[in-house]
């Protein structure tokens, strides 16, 4: 048996609220390698996923890991995720984005040199 994708289709309806997607309004889109922070910490009214992932994020933590330590599905994680954004209880942002700016492409010479190693493998 595998945690979340063999549970009950009905638990996880009710986790999402019968929700399939993020809300519209979410202009972030959450890939597997997004890092989540939790911006506060959980309330004792708070849904009990929800408060999971607070735990889980109290720092930098892949989508993907918290889908894991949760045992849901990534597509589930991420509704869940959308939720916390919008409330402004988590932050997250793409690990490259930070990066992108200033990245510069590979110097030709030496990818044509580690083509040459490959091909002498």
């Amino acid at each position: 048996m595998r945690p979340g994708r063999d549970d009950d289709p009905d638990r996880l309806y009710t986790v999402t609220g019968g929700r399939s997607r993020p809300d519209a309004s979410d202009t972030l889109t959450f890939d597997l390698v997004t890092l989540v922070v939790a911006e506060c910490d959980p309330t004792p009214a708070m849904q009990s996923e929800h408060a999971a992932i607070l735990r889980i994020c109290r720092h930098p933590t892949a989508v993907v890991e918290v889908a894991a330590d949760l045992g849901l599905p990534v597509g589930i994680v991420r509704i869940l995720l959308g939720d916390l954004l919008s409330a402004g209880r988590i932050t997250a942002r793409h690990p490259r984005t930070a990066a992108a700016a200033t990245d510069r492409m590979p110097d030709p010479e030496l990818l044509k040199q580690v083509l040459v190693g490959l091909r002498n493998l």
